[in-house]
């Protein structure tokens, strides 16, 4: 996978569930974060490096929702008839370049939108990882990435929060509080 392919496309059909993330149809990604968004299959992937810190990634500056926001390491859509499994090891590869075995921890839905240009609305299926795999950012996902320390991570989102994904903060600041303990197998949380 070259550091410049397009892994993605506004017309590639996205899962739509219900508040149970059964399937009932499909639409295209483009038309999914249309208005205030239509529920959709999601995953974020949180990887952590062998010294616990945790990879960031800054989105790609023409990404439709949230340009050049810091976000978690990885976050898409698993696609029509992709199962979870296929779709977050496919997403890794296509980003950063990177295998991690990942552990499920939570699901949630959300809704955020990006003033009148659209929105997400997603059941977002939230997993946790390790990798000391050599990061190869695909630069049109990717405008950079960078390794943080959790408590500095904390500390900066509570400064900073405009500069971070509206799901990052929130599934960062779930980990950290309702799943604290699956979360300190990979970091230092303090």
């Amino acid at each position: 996978m070259s550091r410049h392919s397009i892994v993605s496309s506004d017309s590639e059909e996205l899962i739509l569930v219900d508040a149970d993330d059964r399937e009932t149809g499909y639409l295209s990604k483009a038309h999914c974060h249309d208005g205030r968004g239509v529920l959709h299959r999601a995953f974020s992937l949180f990887i952590f490096n062998g010294n616990g810190e945790l990879l960031l990634q800054q989105r790609a500056a023409d990404k439709r929702l949230w340009p050049l926001y810091w976000s978690n390491s990885c976050c898409s859509h698993p696609r029509r008839g992709e199962q979870m499994a296929v779709a977050t090891e496919r997403r890794l590869q296509q980003e950063l370049g990177i295998r991690a075995r990942l552990e499920f921890v939570y699901k949630f839905t959300y809704q955020a939108s990006f003033g009148s240009i659209g929105s997400e609305h997603e059941l977002c299926s939230v997993f946790l990882g390790r990798t000391d795999d050599e990061i190869q950012a695909n630069d049109n996902e990717i405008a950079a990435v960078r390794f943080v320390a959790p408590p500095a991570l904390t500390q900066d989102m509570a400064v900073h929060a405009d500069r971070y994904t509206p799901w990052f903060r929130l599934e960062w600041q779930r980990l950290a509080s309702d799943f604290a303990s699956r979360l300190g197998a990979y970091c230092q949380l303090t």
